[in-house]
């Protein structure tokens, strides 16, 4: 069975031609296996990859489609979804660096568009949310009446209304997992950081930084008015708009114990590059009872080339994460996921000799956002790739769920 190509013209249009076989790019040029292919799920976004060429024809002959301008066509994935292969196209000598999105292969089935995805979790409160009328902002303006001058309030409003951020509409909303930043600083400056890049980076990043630390009050009453509203909630330190937690654990752990000496309700998370073993081992020790923690890879080449880290290594990622699932947390990880890296042989065996090794209640797969180019040239070419089915595989059979949220303890 042949698959027909989606392609754009210079409006953004999209158009199906299913006379031509669409190539997919999974660490080889192919085409997709129809057990790699789901039918678009709702929430997804079509997008044109500017200046770049769809390829057709056999995986040994590509050639560029068309003569007059079209782009190739990626869809950016819904929350709960796994991408399994990326877009091929040939990109123009001159062609921008793509935005920090995560770009999936999709095709054209029986005139209607496919994507190679595998659905990898189900959770009510990250579908994607409709707000009636002004909901959401009649939600921010309520709990901030109730605490004002709080600092961090004020940084899940600007989450909630310019990024869209789930966790940071939670707070607004009083259940699930609630967002609180605390950290401007950070020890790693990962390529397709989104809240702060390089000055000579080719994409700029699509969110700001906090400008300001989090004190240990404001944490507080955050984290007690939630998890008073909702007492099975997820109270989550470590957030997309900051930068990493660790740097600022005599904080936390401050918070976390006067949290814990006025409420037992609700799981205290941290989400961490894992950095600091030992700083981790004190937030442990204060009360903590759940940790995910990022990673790309389980190599340390291919984890420094993306992560670019100051003064850690890999090393010390993998020893926090022992340390939490010795301590007997709840242990997630936030893996970033990327067709032809995280599916080759060598990844997938140093993956599964660990989770083997340790006991990883689920392993969260996330697209990493960034131009394949990039991310290609940063850790080099794949090797022997088994394709992102066979990796989801080898997770559960180590032991782990696959997933792609924290849920609730009910």
């Amino acid at each position: 069975m042949s698959y027909g190509l989606p392609y754009a013209d210079r409006r953004g249009r999209i158009f199906f031609d299913e006379q031509a076989r669409a190539l997919a790019e999974g660490g080889v040029l192919r085409e997709p296996r129809r057990e790699e292919l789901i039918p678009l799920p709702a929430g997804s976004v079509a997008a044109m990859l500017p200046e770049r060429a769809p390829l057709v024809g056999t995986v040994a002959h590509p050639r560029p489609y068309g003569k007059g301008g079209y782009a190739a066509v990626g869809v950016l994935l819904p929350s709960g979804y796994t991408r399994l292969l990326l877009p091929a196209y040939r990109a123009a000598a001159a062609a921008p660096a793509l935005p920090l999105f995560g770009y999936t292969f999709a095709c054209v089935v029986d005139d209607e568009l496919y994507v190679a995805a595998a659905k990898t979790d189900e959770g009510e409160t990250w579908k994607p949310r409709f707000f009636e009328g002004d909901e959401l902002e009649t939600a921010i303006e309520q709990r901030i009446e109730i605490d004002p001058e709080n600092g961090v309030l004020g940084q899940v409003a600007l989450c909630s209304r310019e990024y869209g951020c789930f966790t940071a509409q939670n707070v607004f909303f009083e259940c699930g997992e609630a967002a609180i930043p605390v950290s401007p600083a950070c020890n790693a400056r990962c390529l397709g950081c989104i809240s702060q890049q390089e000055p000579d980076s080719p994409f700029p990043s699509p969110q700001t930084r906090i400008s300001r630390a989090a004190d240990v009050d404001e944490i507080v009453r955050v984290a007690l008015h939630h998890l008073a509203k909702d007492p099975g909630a997820v109270v989550s330190f470590g957030q997309g708009c900051e930068g990493e937690p660790l740097m600022r654990y005599r904080t936390i752990v401050a918070a976390i114990r006067e949290i814990r000496a006025q409420t037992a309700a609700g799981t205290l998370n941290l989400n961490t590059n894992g950095s600091l073993p030992e700083k981790l081992q004190e937030m442990i020790d204060a009360g903590l009872q759940a940790v995910r923690v990022s990673l790309n890879s389980f190599r340390p080449e291919v984890y420094a080339a993306y992560y670019r880290p100051d003064r850690y290594g890999l090393s010390d990622v993998l020893d926090s994460i022992r340390r939490a699932c010795t301590a007997g947390l709840r242990v997630s990880l936030n893996l970033l996921t990327f067709p032809g890296v995280t599916d080759e042989d060598a990844e997938l065996d140093a993956m599964e000799r660990f989770l083997r090794e340790v006991h990883v209640e689920m392993v969260q797969t996330r697209t990493l956002n960034i131009d394949p180019a990039v991310y290609r040239q940063a850790v080099g070419a794949p090797l022997a790739p088994r394709g992102m089915l066979e990796a989801l595989a080898r997770i559960r059979a180590a032991g782990s769920l696959v997933g792609n949220f924290t849920h609730q303890v009910l």
